[in-house]
């Protein structure tokens, strides 16, 4: 998608499609309160052509709403779109963003291949570069489509977005912004692309190299080991979940190394990357596996992040380490009752593990990637996974969980979420949950029960974690999208890369 701003008046563009903003101005409550849409955009023309639609009844202005108006009077452009963003006191970057996604997925079976969005108009809530950067990562996610592997496919990508912005903006922040949103947008949808991706054509070793070749292009540095470097670092965890399967795992490590820093504090990214969970010997049911391709969604979100911050140039220090494998039942897989050991830190012996269930695998996994994070220097830790139904099970699929050590690293965190408008929810850790999990054989065993699930999940990595600040954002209630939604297309939601970026960028 070439995107671009354009400082033209919106009726003088012309273009396939000119999509504007209206929200429900109405403040009264009550019965007989009624609906009143605003348009959000300057410029007699534009509020001649929608006049009758808004005062019709028929357009209540609600979030995602479209009404399409063709040959718009006074206008240049060929068509009007006019998307309602609910009430207009509650418009915030994220409904602005998602706006942008549904004005994009409605061109796309209309084979509309241009459009122009016009800007609204400021608020203090919002100002103009905050409203171009969500707009910018709304029109981009909303590109998106899953059906890669269909022989029939159609391109129906928007060719040309054109943010239409006032004559009297203030043009290198605004295209600062757009630079920024276009980085983030096409940062997340590298993400989706590789959880679309299915467990054929995406092995630990095949997404070893997608990182190579991402690292590659944005100039960061990177290492992919695989079986001899995690016998070599002792990764007891790790390679536990691998050995069942016929594809090697892969250890992969991206570095940005910013100009003139030398100091301050370095920011370790972990992520899950089970490029396809069968249970292992714990084997899953077969109703939805094959979205177990998913369960790498944490990796990926780290591999975006890494990609956008790359780019971004942020001035911190940055490592990601992601812990690809697959997790699979043959005559080599670990069983329910085995004893692991996972890898050392630098002064004291390996944590041992027992295995009560080896569908609890993704914990394994970042048990190794946490300790060898710090040990290649992080100083603050971030992991992302798809770690538990139960995160789902208590936040639905309106929230992901985040866990943390820390209320200053998390208070950063949280900050992060008002830019990139996510939805995690702060759970609690606890020494309760913390004796769920300790093993009467080892120190610690791989799942502590029914009760508390993704409390005891995060309890377990915060073993590895120990008293170097950290969160753990548990992302498998919101990693896959399965219902229709009017902004992003069905399939990977690419959830975490934006706040992981802005959380980065707060140091």
């Amino acid at each position: 998608m070439q995107t671009e701003l354009t400082f033209s008046p919106p009726a003088d563009i012309e273009t396939e499609l000119l999509a504007v903003l209206a929200a429900d101005s109405q403040t009264a409550k009550g019965p007989d309160a009624k609906p009143s849409p605003t348009l959000l955009s300057a410029g007699e023309a534009l509020h001649s052509a929608a006049a009758a639609v808004l005062s019709s009844g028929e357009f209540k202005a609600a979030a995602n709403e479209t009404v399409l108006l063709h040959a718009p009077a006074g206008l240049k452009a060929k068509r009007l779109l006019i998307v309602g963003l609910g009430k207009q006191a509650k418009v915030n970057a994220q409904i602005l963003r998602n706006a942008a996604g549904t004005a994009v997925r409605y061109t796309k079976p209309r084979a509309i291949k241009e459009l122009a969005l016009a800007l609204p108009e400021p608020n203090s809530e919002t100002p103009p570069h905050a409203v171009v950067k969500a707009i910018v990562e709304g029109a981009i996610v909303g590109d998106f489509d899953a059906d890669t592997y269909k022989s029939d496919r159609k391109d129906v990508s928007v060719e040309r977005f054109r943010l239409a912005c006032p004559q009297d903006g203030d043009r290198a922040a605004l295209e600062a912004a757009l630079n920024e949103g276009v980085i983030v947008g096409e940062s997340q949808n590298f993400t989706r692309s590789l959880v679309n991706e299915p467990g054929n054509k995406l092995t630990p070793t095949i997404l070893g190299q997608r990182a190579a070749e991402m690292a590659q292009a944005v100039g960061l540095c990177w290492d992919v080991y695989s079986t001899e470097k995690l016998h070599e670092l002792k990764m007891g965890a790790f390679w536990s979940v691998s050995q069942g399967s016929e594809e090697p795992p892969a250890l992969i490590v991206l570095r940005y190394e910013p100009e003139g820093v030398n100091d301050g504090p370095i920011l370790g990214l972990v992520g899950k990357g089970i490029t396809f969970d069968t249970g292992g010997i714990s084997i899953k049911p077969s109703d939805n596996m094959e979205k177990m391709k998913y369960d790498m969604a944490g990796g990926a979100a780290m591999m975006g992040a890494m990609r956008a911050i790359a780019m971004l140039k942020p001035k911190v220090r940055v490592i990601a380490v992601v812990c690809a494998a697959e997790n699979m039942p043959d005559g080599k897989a670990q069983k329910p009752g085995d004893v692991q050991t996972a890898m050392p830190a630098a002064d004291k012996p390996g944590k041992t593990i027992e295995i009560i269930n080896t569908d609890a695998e993704g914990r394994l996994v970042l048990a190794d990637g946490i300790t060898y994070a710090k040990q290649l220097g992080a100083t603050h830790l971030i992991d992302a996974a798809t770690l538990t139904g139960a995160i789902g099970v208590a936040l639905g699929l309106v929230n992901a969980g985040a866990f943390s050590n820390d209320d200053e690293t998390y208070a950063k965190f949280d900050e992060a979420l008002k830019t990139s408008g996510e939805k995690f929810w702060r759970m609690p850790l606890g020494d309760e949950y913390a004796e769920q999990i300790k093993s009467d054989i080892g120190d610690i065993k791989n799942t502590g029960g029914r009760y508390g699930g993704a409390c005891t999940a995060a309890e377990f990595l915060h073993v590895f974690a120990e008293d170097t600040p950290w969160i753990h954002l548990d992302i498998a209630g919101l990693a896959w999208i399965d219902e229709v939604r009017p902004y992003i297309a069905r399939g990977p939601s690419g959830v975490g890369v934006r706040s992981i970026v802005e959380w980065v960028r707060s140091y």
